[in-house]
């Protein structure tokens, strides 16, 4: 289905199966079919909502560098919840969604059952942050300059992206068809002005601590440049957890399903009987021994 956005911009939706809602945000080398391990297990017991965002076809592709931002991708989830009469959800995001899913829940706690904040963390590290930016505005222009369907090809071997390589060559072969079927116009508008020009992490400390949503973090251990940030968001958030699996990059979701289905799961269900959390004030972390 179709949505139309409050600026005007047509999003792709998908909607599958009955029951509360779980509602996906994809990363930027993916799309909304990146979530389908995630729609097939969970749509048996809730109502996935998956959509594409801005900028990935077959939603709109805007011209205009100004309908890109950190904030626009935070309306556009709530322009996807209004549109479909959603009151509240559980928010699951990764990478680019993952900063998307945690700004959500900032500005939206109302309508967030619970978080999912999984491999996010680029361009949080302060001493990293000019280089970054200055990075990713070069991939934006190679999208433009040699086209998705050529740039995959070497965006998609990164060095956190090769443990999925390793393990599941099939499937990192169509992670790399989703990536090379992206928007040139798109992927450059959407490197340069959501992933570029996004706030650190480090400098939203105080607004991050007064998060109360029950929050889930999600790394991978050799996913390197998302560990501190997800370090940092666990010692931030009252109410979260920090998962890290092991022997895992990037692409959480695709790399490990299993794993992270089964984590989600337990999550969602503690949390819908209000058993996870904020950690107990008498396990202080300062604390090493009583005496």
């Amino acid at each position: 289905m179709i949505i139309t956005t409050s600026d005007n911009v047509k999003l792709n939706v998908k909607k599958t199966g009955k029951g509360k809602v779980v509602l996906f945000v994809h990363e930027f080398g993916g799309d909304q079919r990146s979530w389908k391990p995630q729609v097939s297990y969970f749509s048996r017991r809730y109502e996935c909502i998956t959509f594409n965002a801005r900028g990935y076809p077959p939603s709109d592709v805007p011209k205009s560098i100004e309908s890109y931002s950190q904030e626009r991708a935070v309306e556009d989830i709530y322009d996807v919840m209004n549109e479909l009469s959603i009151d509240k959800a559980h928010i699951v995001g990764l990478s680019m969604g993952g900063f998307a899913a945690l700004h959500f829940g900032i500005k939206y706690p109302k309508k967030t059952i619970s978080l999912t904040i999984a491999g996010s963390g680029y361009g949080a590290e302060k001493k990293h942050e000019d280089y970054f930016r200055r990075l990713s505005s070069d991939v934006a222009n190679q999208f433009i300059k040699l086209g998705s369907k050529e740039f995959s090809k070497i965006y998609g071997r990164a060095s956190s992206r090769i443990p999925f390589l390793i393990k599941d060559k099939d499937g990192w072969d169509d992670f790399l068809n989703i990536l090379g079927e992206h928007s040139d116009i798109g992927a450059s508008m959407t490197m340069n002005a959501v992933q570029a020009k996004r706030p650190s992490l480090y400098d939203l400390e105080d607004t991050i601590k007064e998060i109360s949503t029950p929050t889930l973090i999600v790394v991978g251990d050799e996913d390197d440049h998302c560990i501190n940030p997800g370090l940092f968001l666990k010692k931030c958030i009252k109410a979260s957890g920090l998962l890290i699996l092991p022997k895992t990059g990037h692409t959480i979701n695709l790399e490990e399903p299993s794993y992270f289905n089964n984590f989600l799961s337990d999550f969602f269900s503690q949390v819908e009987n209000k058993k996870w959390l904020p950690r107990d004030p008498r396990s202080n972390p300062l604390e090493i021994m009583k005496t």
